[in-house]
């Protein structure tokens, strides 16, 4: 059993670095003690208990893969029955391995666990399920390399598991449970979603913090997934560091021990995403563009060195995009976009000019090194002009699969891997 505290501890406290303790985020599930009736067990998302005398309070039941894994990791450490299951949120690692859970009460023959969860969840269930085959594309691009080493994240037939209910029992703001002689407090913010809930249990001064830290930059930009709330986001982490927990268990990572060190990173956070508030929506207001904006609005790189602040899923550039987009709307302020040609016509046209889009594609290529962005473009535009062509593809390819390589984000990794993918299966003419 490791001692998750005195790793993450040793991290924030600078005594180790992150390389020598090891991943952040780890997929092993094994089940920890944090402290006198408390467990967690490590998986693609963590789940968190708290043993009562009326039986469990689990935090989470990790993805439609995991869910049985993590049962039996807490039956090696509890019999009990399962009394709660607390959606944090209603993301798919975090609700997709409910039905373990519930075979298991059914299995021991225990009374089925209540389910709880923010009155927004059931609404992001119908919204899965309305767009089950874009959420399946999407999650492909950005978790491939998970289901590539085993770890899928969607079910056979649907993105949601038909074996994850909605919950029994919602709230809008706040709620406060009792199980077993245990205060729970479960409050609600919108953060990385709009159904996120976070709990503080005062006995143990702790929280269960769900999503609103990752160990790593916040996942406040994320260009394929709906809207994110960094402004309430932010308020939400100052209002967890003022609680005064001891004792701090987020879904993805480590947890943490100790005030200082909780409020510390809790308001690095929080500082990170109002800097990106502040200077987005002041260049909004003086009326510059999108494209001037995401140039021109940098965090301070040695904060992104921080261990717990790393832009390694997200990143800030997507961040800014993300804040535009909610007090912007999706206009980017230049005018040939707003009723745009349709991207091959345009790359065709710039193609003629070029001399012919192979032209476009060797000098994409010449560019990759020195400026991977604007090569990126003429690649594309190159494709877009002669589809068909094989040798552009194979061009593509390779601008795609560098720029993949250069980038530290699990995001930008992606979608830059998949584009190269796409160009690598484009089939002969």
């Amino acid at each position: 059993m490791a001692d998750l505290l005195a790793m993450s501890s040793a991290v924030i406290d600078g005594t180790r670095s992150a390389d020598d303790v090891g991943p952040m985020n780890r997929i092993n599930f094994q089940l920890s003690v944090l402290a006198d009736n408390i467990a967690m067990v490590e998986a693609f998302s963590h789940c968190i208990l708290f043993d009562t005398d009326a039986g469990l309070v689990a935090f989470d039941t990790s993805g439609p893969r995991g869910g049985e894994r993590v049962v039996s990791a807490i039956r090696s450490w509890r019999k009990s029955p399962f009394h709660s299951l607390v959606y944090t949120h209603g993301h798919v690692d975090h609700v997709g391995g409910c039905g373990a859970f519930l075979e298991d009460a059914r299995h021991n023959r225990h009374e089925k666990p209540r389910i709880i969860g923010h009155e927004n969840v059931p609404h992001r269930f119908d919204r899965y399920n309305f767009t089950d085959g874009y959420n399946r594309v999407i999650n492909a691009r950005q978790f491939g390399q998970f289901s590539r080493r085993g770890y899928d994240m969607v079910d056979e037939d649907t993105f949601l598991p038909e074996t994850s209910p909605k919950p029994d029992q919602t709230y809008s703001d706040t709620l406060a449970l009792n199980v077993g002689g245990l205060d729970i407090e479960l409050k609600h913010a919108r953060g990385e979603t709009d159904d996120h809930t976070w709990g503080w249990i005062p006995r143990h001064k702790a929280i269960c913090a769900g999503d609103f830290f990752i160990w790593c930059f916040p996942n406040a930009g994320n260009p394929q997934k709906v809207q994110r709330f960094p402004v309430e986001w932010a308020a939400a982490m100052r209002d967890m560091a003022s609680q005064g927990a001891e004792l701090f268990i987020p879904a993805h990572g480590l947890p943490i021990e100790g005030n200082a060190r909780i409020r510390g990173v809790l308001t690095d956070v929080a500082d990170s995403l109002e800097f990106l508030v502040r200077e987005t929506i002041g260049r909004m207001n003086e009326g510059a563009r999108l494209d001037e904006i995401i140039h021109e609005v940098k965090i301070d790189p040695a904060i992104l060195e921080k261990p717990y602040l790393k832009p390694i899923y997200d990143e800030p550039e997507f961040v800014v995009r993300n804040i535009w987009r909610m007090y912007g709307g999706w206009y980017d302020g230049n005018p040939s976009r707003l009723k745009p040609a349709p991207d091959a016509a345009v790359a065709a046209e710039l193609a003629s000019l070029a001399g012919g889009a192979d032209k476009l594609a060797a000098r994409g290529h010449a560019l990759m090194a020195s400026d991977p962005r604007l090569a990126c473009h003429l690649v594309e535009f190159a494709v877009q002009a002669e589809p068909d062509n094989r040798e552009l593809h194979e061009i593509r390819a390779a601008v795609y699969q560098y720029r993949r390589d250069q980038e530290a984000s699990l995001m930008s990794k992606g979608i830059f891997g998949a584009a190269a993918n796409e160009s690598r299966e484009q089939p002969d003419p």
